[in-house]
C-alpha cells in the first residue's frame, strides 16, 4: 500500500483537474460575451464540444481498450489537460484576431484529458489493494466534487478582484494542478490494469444485459447530477431572483460542496451502495420537485444544494455496481460506463434549455404568469427543471432493481 500512495495523490489531483476543466468555460461566460462579443449559441457550443469530445475519448477505449498502452495513457493525461489549459489562456495572444478560434481548440484538447481521467483514473484506483475498494472508489469521487468547489469560489472572487481582461491569468494559474499531477505520475509505477485481450472480449460483454442495466443507472446518475450542475446558477437567478454572484457561491458551489459531503460521508463509512442509490433517487426527485413548486427562494436554494447530497452516490455507485458485476472487463467497463454518464450530462442538461426556452415562449406561459405571478422565463425554467425530476423518478426503480438483485446475490453467496 505504501508504495500506491504517490499514485492515489495522482489521480486524486487529476481528478481535481477535470473539476477545473469541465466548470471553467461556463463561470467565464458572461466575461468572454462581454470582452469578445461571442454569442451564447456560440458559448454554449463550448460545453458541448466538452461533452462530445470526452464521449469520443470513451468510446474509443471501450472498443480499441486491448491496443492501448494503459500506463502511457494515465501519465499523458495531465499533459493533456496542461496543453489545453495553456492554449485555452493564451487565446487572446496566439488567436488575437478569433479568440474564440482558440477556447474551441482548449476545450478540445482539455476535454480530451478529461476522457482519458474518465476512463483511466478509477480502474488504476480500483487495481490498487485495498480493505475497501467501495470507498476509495467514493473517496476518488469526493475530491472531484471539492475540486468544483474550489474552482467557483476561487474564480468567482478572482473576477470580483481583478479587471476581467485578466482572465486568462486565472485560467493559468489552474495549470498548477495538471503540473503537479504530472510531476507525481512522471516515475511513479502504476499498477496493473486489466482489458480485453481482443475485440471479441469487448464484443462478448456487449451481449450481457446487465452491462446495459449499468450503463442506463450511470447514465440517468449523470444526468440527475449535471441538470442541476449546470443550471443551479441559472435557475438561482432567473427563478428564485437571487443575484448571479451569489447564485453561483450559494447555488452551484454549496451543490458541489452537498455533493462532495454525500462522497466523503460513503467513503467513510458507506455500505449497501444498492439501497444508497434508490434512496438517493428518491431523495433527488423530492428536491427536484420542491425546486420546482417552491416560490420561495431560501427554501428553492436549500433544494438545489440538497440535490447535491442526494445524486452524490449515483455516479460512483453506479461504476462500483458495475466493477462487481464485470471484475475481468477492467478499463473496457469504466470506459462504457463514463460514455453512459457522459451522454446522460450531456442530454438532460440541453432539453432543459429546450423546455425552457419553448415553455418560456408558449401561450401557456403567459396565462400562468397572470395566476402564478412569475415571469414566462420563471414559468419555462420550473419547466426545465422538471427533467431533473423526471429522470431521478426513472432512476429509482433502476436502482431498485439493482438493489434487489444485489441482495438476492448474498442471499445466494450465503
Amino acid at each position: 500500500m505504501q508504495q500506491y500512495k504517490r499514485v492515489k495523490l495522482a489521480c486524486y489531483s487529476a481528478n481535481i483537474s477535470m473539476s477545473i476543466v469541465g466548470n471553467l468555460s461556463p463561470i467565464l461566460f458572461l466575461t468572454f460575451r462581454s470582452l469578445y462579443g461571442i454569442s451564447y449559441s456560440l458559448l454554449g457550443l463550448l460545453v458541448l464540444i466538452n461533452f462530445v469530445t470526452q464521449l469520443s475519448i470513451d468510446l474509443i477505449f471501450s472498443f480499441f481498450s486491448h491496443k492501448i498502452n494503459m500506463s502511457k495513457a494515465v501519465k499523458i493525461t495531465p499533459i493533456l489537460t496542461l496543453s489545453g489549459l495553456l492554449i485555452y489562456s493564451l487565446s487572446p495572444f496566439i488567436f488575437a484576431s478569433n479568440v474564440y478560434l482558440g477556447l474551441v481548440i482548449g476545450t478540445i484538447v482539455f476535454s480530451a484529458s478529461g476522457g482519458f481521467a474518465e476512463v483511466l483514473i478509477s480502474p488504476v484506483i480500483a487495481a490498487i489493494p485495498s480493505e475497501n475498494p467501495e470507498h476509495e472508489m467514493s473517496k476518488l469521487h469526493s475530491i472531484y466534487a471539492w475540486g468544483v468547489v474550489a474552482v467557483i469560489i476561487i474564480s468567482t472572487l478572482f473576477l470580483l478582484a481583478f479587471d476581467a481582461n485578466y482572465w486568462w491569468v486565472l485560467s493559468l494559474l489552474f495549470t498548477l494542478v495538471p503540473i503537479f499531477s504530472a510531476s507525481l505520475f512522471l516515475g511513479a509505477k502504476l499498477p496493473e490494469l486489466e482489458k480485453p485481450e481482443k475485440i471479441s472480449g469487448t464484443l462478448g460483454f456487449l451481449k450481457k444485459g446487465w452491462l446495459w442495466m449499468c450503463v442506463l443507472a450511470i447514465f440517468l446518475g449523470g444526468a440527475a447530477e449535471c441538470t442541476m450542475a449546470q443550471w443551479s446558477s441559472s435557475y438561482s437567478e432567473q427563478a428564485l431572483g437571487i443575484p448571479k454572484v451569489w447564485g453561483d457561491i450559494f447555488g452551484v458551489a454549496l451543490f458541489a460542496l452537498a455533493l462532495g459531503f454525500g462522497r466523503t460521508l460513503y467513503s467513510k463509512c458507506g455500505k449497501n451502495i444498492g439501497r444508497v442509490l434508490c434512496f438517493g433517487a428518491i431523495g433527488s426527485s423530492a428536491c427536484y420537485l420542491v425546486a420546482v413548486v417552491s416560490n420561495i427562494p431560501i427554501i428553492g436554494l436549500i433544494a438545489c444544494a440538497m440535490t447535491g447530497f442526494c445524486v452524490s452516490m449515483m455516479w460512483p455507485g453506479s461504476l462500483i455496481v458495475a466493477a462487481e458485476r464485470f471484475p475481468t472487463a477492467g478499463v473496457f467497463i469504466y470506459a462504457m460506463m463514463a460514455a453512459g454518464g457522459d451522454l446522460g450530462a450531456s442530454i438532460a442538461p440541453q432539453l432543459v434549455g429546450i423546455i425552457t426556452d419553448c415553455v418560456s415562449k408558449s401561450d401557456l406561459a403567459k396565462e400562468l404568469s397572470h395566476t402564478l405571478s412569475l415571469s414566462c422565463e420563471q414559468i419555462g425554467m420550473k419547466a426545465g427543471m422538471l427533467v431533473g425530476f423526471i429522470v431521478s423518478l426513472i432512476a429509482i426503480f433502476v436502482y431498485l432493481i439493482i438493489w434487489k438483485s444485489k441482495n438476492n446475490q448474498s442471499k445466494k453467496d450465503c
